[in-house]
């Protein structure tokens, strides 16, 4: 009979995980106690925002629905490495789409993993070969972990940093937040020694350190993470509007676009769509991103881009030889 009433609680909330229906008498006996003692923890539950389930009759049972919050989840070691394996695959490539939640969330998994556990995971991923979407590149997942955990404790974080003309500089931070382009991960942090905001590519970052002083979080100027990125992203290199017509529903060209080109305009009874965006970096990049849409497109502006995509289908058919 199980006496300790917590790892009761625990095995009975495991249980209940489980996709099925539980009778009260299965229950019982999986845990060793009464079916009196079974409902007296269904309802301690209930008190701990897990929504369980009764069904009355000779089948009735006991099962977890979906409720208005999240409760705390229970795992086992073969769903703890799965999870653990799937984020860190993901965070090791800014896939579009993965922000800092999923980063967030597998720090508090590694913070709590016991090192039998973590072994098995690092063993796992260094066994496999991802095939990613993303085409930025890689990171070491324990840098993001390590980043997540200061942005959110609100801890200093120190760290070494290469610069794009490989200058290494030591940096000291109080860390903001952390962003995904789709290609890149980046850090907005108020840089101590510069005194003022800055903005870093995580994938130049080595050796970082959270020191455990705490700060309290500095307005941003631009209110908005993602935002400030983008200004800084201009401000580096020029910018430039872009206008381009895709001979498709906008509804079908938004998912293949990244967020930075904004959402397509329906034209042409929504047979057709513009896109107009302000964008910033090499006109090849841009060239090279539309093309992978796989869509019918027509460049209307700037001249710069037009050209660009002009060579470009024209190396490309080179490339494909004669025929």
């Amino acid at each position: 009979m199980t006496t300790d009433t917590p790892a009761r609680l625990l095995t009975l909330l495991s249980l209940l995980q489980t996709p099925r229906e539980w009778p009260g008498g299965e229950l019982a006996d999986r845990l060793g106690v009464s079916r009196r003692t079974v409902r007296r923890d269904i309802d301690r539950l209930r008190e701990l925002g897990y929504p369980v389930q009764a069904t009355m009759g000779a089948d009735g049972g006991y099962r977890l629905v979906a409720g208005k919050a999240m409760p705390p989840l229970v795992l086992d070691d073969e769903e703890a490495v799965a999870i653990a394996v799937g984020l860190r695959a993901g965070a090791g490539h800014a896939v579009e789409g993965l922000d800092e939640a999923s980063v967030r969330a597998l720090a508090k998994l590694e913070q709590v993993l016991p090192s039998r556990l973590r072994h098995r995971v690092t063993t796992l991923q260094s066994a496999t070969t991802p095939l990613t979407s993303g085409d930025g590149p890689s990171i070491a997942p324990e840098t993001l972990t390590v980043m997540a955990s200061t942005v959110a404790g609100h801890e200093r974080l120190r760290f070494a940093y290469r610069a794009a003309d490989g200058t290494a500089t030591r940096r000291s931070t109080e860390p903001y937040r952390l962003v995904s382009t789709g290609r890149r991960w980046y850090l907005v942090a108020y840089d101590l020694d510069r005194d003022d905001w800055r903005t870093f590519r995580v994938d130049r970052v080595s050796e970082p350190f959270a020191t455990g002083a705490r700060f309290a979080p500095r307005e941003l100027p631009t209110g908005d993470a993602a935002e400030y990125l983008r200004r800084s992203m201009q401000r580096r290199h020029e910018s430039y509007e872009i206008t381009v017509v895709f001979h498709a529903p906008a509804e079908a060209v938004a998912p293949l676009l990244p967020h930075w080109m904004g959402t397509p305009e329906p034209v042409d009874g929504c047979v057709s769509c513009v896109v107009r965006a302000t964008v910033s970096g090499p006109v090849e990049w841009t060239a090279a991103r539309l093309a992978t849409t796989g869509l019918e497109f027509r460049v209307r502006e700037p001249a710069e881009l037009v050209e660009c995509v002009r060579e470009l289908g024209a190396r490309l058919g080179r490339a494909a030889g004669p025929g």
